[in-house]
């Protein structure tokens, strides 16, 4: 079902998950966009110091390695893909690193892969991980571990692993940032009349027909990983918004309860 209502349940999220995709971080070219790094990095700054605990699941560390070479995701094998991520998870983290420090707040990496919500043992240590860092009020960083992670442990994308890092902390919130205004009716490259879906209250074939895949050779997921993503989050009754990425105080619009993106209300 579509709907259009009041986002007053936004405004009171206490914790947060916000997911980050490559085409946000990165130009054309594939080389990180720092003015959208900062921008994002001030944005959850802000929220940090206002006291809601905040996780950042980071894409883009695969496309970093990948602009530091000078090379095309389409242009190499598995085992290079693997090469790339451990190059540019350094670059990313420094980027964060940097950034983050310029609005006094200190980060903490975290890479996971499939075996780590598999397991309750390790789910439990990655929960128990996650705690410390509130506690010494460090913001929590996550990517999966691409650099060593096969088929058999991978996640896959970022949007499913945002989804699971919201059932294990018991998110109240999880924020899903692409290059994409949210869930459109049409596709919109194809059909410029399409209009944006403000609210779904609930997932059915309908709204599961209305999603397409990315046509972005440099990310992993499209509209369908992120409408099976909302539905893990849906577990722990955590509540979606799908935003553009690249608008100016996106996050700020979407806490503040304005009508931006799609917001997932199920």
């Amino acid at each position: 079902m579509l709907a259009q209502a009041p986002r007053d349940s936004i405004k009171n999220a206490k914790k947060i998950v916000v997911k980050v995709g490559t085409s946000s971080l990165t130009h054309a070219s594939g080389k990180l966009n720092l003015n959208q790094i900062d921008s994002l990095a001030r944005e959850i700054a802000d929220i940090h110091h206002s006291g809601i605990e905040i996780i950042l699941v980071s894409s883009g560390a695969i496309a970093a390695g990948l602009g530091k070479l000078g090379l095309r995701k389409s242009d190499i094998s598995l085992s290079d893909k693997q090469a790339m991520a451990a190059i540019g998870q350094n670059i990313l983290m420094h980027m964060y690193r940097k950034m983050f420090s310029e609005y006094g707040i200190e980060i903490g990496q975290i890479l996971l892969t499939k075996e780590d919500f598999d397991s309750p043992e390790r789910s439990a240590l990655c929960k128990g991980t996650l705690d410390a860092l509130f506690r010494y009020e460090v913001l929590p960083i996550i990517n999966e571990n691409d650099a060593v992670a096969v088929a058999e442990i991978k996640v896959g994308d970022n949007d499913t692993l945002s989804a699971l890092v919201c059932n294990i902390i018991g998110a109240d919130l999880l924020i899903i940032l692409s290059d994409i205004d949210g869930l459109y009716e049409d596709d919109p490259k194809e059909n410029p009349q399409a209009r944006l879906i403000h609210q779904v209250t609930t997932l059915d074939e309908a709204v599961r027909a209305l999603a397409k895949d990315t046509d972005n050779d440099m990310a992993t997921g499209g509209m369908g990983t992120k409408i099976s993503a909302i539905e893990i989050a849906m577990k722990t009754r955590t509540k979606t918004v799908i935003a553009n990425g690249r608008e100016k105080h996106i996050l700020r619009d979407i806490l503040s309860g304005k009508i931006v993106g799609t917001y997932f209300d199920l």
